[in-house]
């Protein structure tokens, strides 16, 4: 609870991964990746509740074991690859009997979030309560900024997509721009069902470093992020 408010946490965890087979349980530096969220959601301090929703008695046996509720399986209309993460949410809101004022949402594709990043965004969205409904992950984009986009012609050639090559600038000249990542997806409850989603005009960005907004969607991915969790505390004290 915070200022009041209770907050519940909803992780998404279907089981049908085609691109990565079990993907939400495969280990991740030493436990199956679902587990990631749920410690995060378990060391904030102002989570009330955690329910892990997902389709598979199996995923839910690890998720209880790792400290979640599953107190029921998704229905086979939401287990299926069309389902939408509202269309999730919204059905088990309308399942609890029990009603929340802030929903927060972790994906397990996005375990290198920490409870420290939760419990600041809670706190960055109640200072902004009568301004913002929403607040969700975001981190600067520079690698991939719109100035060093390019297009390839039929023949092959090159060209930038955004500008001229005799306009380009050094990085540290660009304008800042900011990408959306995984990181955290927390909203109002009624805004939530309201607005369908996270995204709108009263939205909030919570920055989180570069390191910490990589995703889980390829084999790449986790041997890239189990570095990263090996070598977490160095990145904690040197990283941007």
């Amino acid at each position: 609870m915070i200022e009041g408010k209770r907050v519940l946490c909803v992780i998404p965890a279907r089981s049908g991964s085609k691109g990565l087979p079990d993907k939400n349980i495969r280990p991740l530096h030493g436990q199956p990746l679902l587990t990631w969220p749920v410690k995060t959601a378990r060391n904030s301090r102002y989570i009330d509740r955690i329910i892990v929703s997902t389709d598979s008695e199996q995923y839910a046996a690890i998720a209880r074991d790792a400290g979640a509720e599953v107190p029921f399986l998704r229905p086979e209309e939401l287990s299926v690859d069309s389902a939408t993460s509202f269309s999730v949410l919204e059905h088990l809101i309308a399942t609890l009997d029990e009603d929340y004022d802030l929903l927060v949402l972790l994906e397990p594709t996005s375990p290198l979030t920490e409870s420290r990043d939760v419990d600041d965004a809670l706190e960055q969205l109640i200072n902004a309560w009568n301004d913002a409904d929403a607040i969700v992950g975001i981190a600067e984009e520079v690698k991939s900024h719109p100035a060093y986009l390019l297009s390839v012609d039929n023949l092959g050639r090159i060209q930038p997509f955004d500008t001229d090559f005799s306009s380009a600038v050094r990085r540290q000249e660009l304008p800042q721009l900011f990408r959306m990542d995984g990181t955290l997806y927390i909203s109002k409850v009624p805004a939530l069902l309201a607005q369908r989603g996270f995204y709108h005009d009263r939205t909030l960005g919570y920055c989180v470093p570069e390191w910490k907004s990589y995703e889980i969607d390829s084999l790449t991915d986790f041997i890239c992020i189990e570095a990263i969790m090996r070598h977490k505390e160095v990145l904690h004290d040197t990283a941007p």
